[in-house]
């Protein structure tokens, strides 16, 4: 892709987003990244039929139940999926779609607006806009939590049930502190954030977090993370349930989330897409087939433990996962800032670092020259075992360092075999510090909107 057309791939992919933070009225905001603060209007269909249907002891993992359930494909949950994804959103267009009678679909859009999933869209012009009788998801139904939590920092939101944020915060946070302590911080912002927007608890639908450590996802468990001390098998879910959340809590890896996002937001016609974060930390998230991808234990994607020692001369750097020679002691922020501060530069975090650089400083633009030619020698690996059509870099250093970019680039491009390069892309991630926020928005709203959970929730057989 040359440099104009991936100008122009970049402003329809922040077009696109923009449309994301909007209020309730359904005014623009100033663009993705702006905070919006607003209300969001009553509904009479309160969405009471879908996660209030498992609100019992423990809602995450009866929808992770009802999600593995085979769905009626003819049911109500596959109406709206039709809907969800825009390919048909009027009675006429579901009934050539799914073939189905005008009274059968009658039925289903009934249960569907009765649950309060669905609302008929606004009228919108002839050209580009929705055609009359349009029906949509019903953006009013309740809202979503979510946090992306970093290593060092993290950002908060609250949106409704498009996936549009009416509310966000940021904050420092160190994750090591250990889960209550970081875990409080969120359900206070929580709070905070449902009081701008003027929701109460109640209506929070579904609440989706990323953290930076392996999840095992069908439990929201966290699994041996390197650097999260004290997470080591906590179940997040049960955090909140303690906190009156009757309500679905997704957990995910935050790199998972933020290739989520990604994809979504700009490349959803790419079916093979690798995403490397990298910031305090390393880590990537696989999109196959236009599915995410975990492993068999949520440790897929550790891209930032791979041993890179023997390309760096003298003794292997000792990596804070306990390891030596990882990827991560010698590109990751942390290792980039240790560096710094012994040169003599003050670099406490991955940003310090980039703004060095930004700015020229030679020893930070090496820097972040060396650390690109490592990644990009890891993640040649990975494009040579996994031949995606596009790479994504995200992350504090991903998305704002040219210098990073162009020597991942080089390497890759020198040493992946012209078979799976001849039409690979790697570019920055558009999206940035929004790309976990709008992940942890499809997660939640996937588990919500699947079709046998849908099904289940309105008491259609499968």
């Amino acid at each position: 892709m040359d440099e104009q057309a991936e100008s122009a791939r970049d402003d329809e992919v922040r077009t696109r987003t923009s449309r994301t933070t909007r209020n309730a009225n359904g005014e623009r905001g100033v663009d993705a990244s702006s905070a919006v603060s607003a209300s969001v209007a009553s509904s009479s269909a309160s969405l009471a039929a879908a996660p209030d249907a498992f609100a019992k002891s423990d809602a995450s993992a009866q929808i992770a139940r009802a999600q593995q359930a085979v769905p009626n494909p003819n049911g109500a949950g596959a109406v709206l999926g039709l809907i969800r994804s825009g390919s048909a959103v009027t009675r006429t267009q579901i009934m050539q779609v799914t073939g189905l009678s005008r009274s059968t679909v009658a039925l289903r859009l009934d249960a569907l607006l009765a649950a309060g999933y669905i609302a008929p869209a606004a009228a919108e012009s002839s050209t580009g806009g929705r055609p009359p009788g349009s029906f949509q998801i019903n953006p009013y139904a309740g809202v979503m939590l979510l946090a992306a939590i970093g290593a060092a920092n993290m950002h908060l939101a609250v949106a409704d049930m498009h996936g549009t944020v009416l509310v966000r915060e940021h904050d420092a946070i160190d994750v090591a502190l250990g889960p209550e302590r970081v875990l409080g911080r969120v359900a206070s912002l929580f709070e905070t954030l449902l009081k701008k927007a003027g929701q109460s608890a109640a209506r929070v639908k579904g609440i989706g977090i990323g953290v930076p450590g392996p999840v095992e996802f069908a439990e929201g468990r966290v699994v041996r993370p390197p650097i999260m001390t004290g997470w080591d098998g906590y179940r997040v879910a049960d955090f909140f349930a303690s906190r009156c959340y009757t309500c679905p809590v997704l957990v995910d890896k935050d790199v998972n989330l933020m290739a989520l996002g990604e994809h979504r937001a700009g490349w959803s016609d790419t079916s093979h897409m690798l995403f490397v974060k990298v910031s305090t930390g390393i880590g990537a998230g696989m999109i196959m087939n236009h599915a995410l991808q975990r492993g068999a234990h949520g440790g897929a994607g550790d891209l930032g433990h791979l041993y890179v020692g023997h390309l760096v001369p003298g003794e292997p750097k000792l990596c804070r996962c306990g390891n030596y020679g990882c990827l991560e002691a010698y590109a990751a922020g942390w290792a980039i800032c240790r560096h710094l501060n012994e040169s003599g530069h003050a670099a406490q975090t991955a940003r310090d670092a980039a703004d060095l650089a930004q700015r020229g400083v030679r020893e930070a633009v090496e820097q972040m020259q060396n650390a690109g030619r490592l990644l990009g020698e890891t993640i040649a690996m990975a494009v040579s075992l996994l031949n995606p059509s596009l790479v994504v870099l995200g992350g504090e250093l991903g998305t704002r360092q040219s210098d990073m970019l162009a020597a991942v680039r080089e390497t890759v491009y020198r040493r992946s075999l012209p078979l799976a390069t001849r039409h690979v892309q790697i570019v920055n991630s558009v999206l940035g510090a929004d790309a976990g926020l709008l992940g942890a928005a499809h997660l939640v709203s996937d588990a919500l909107f699947a079709p046998s959970v849908v099904d289940a929730a309105i008491g259609q057989p499968a």
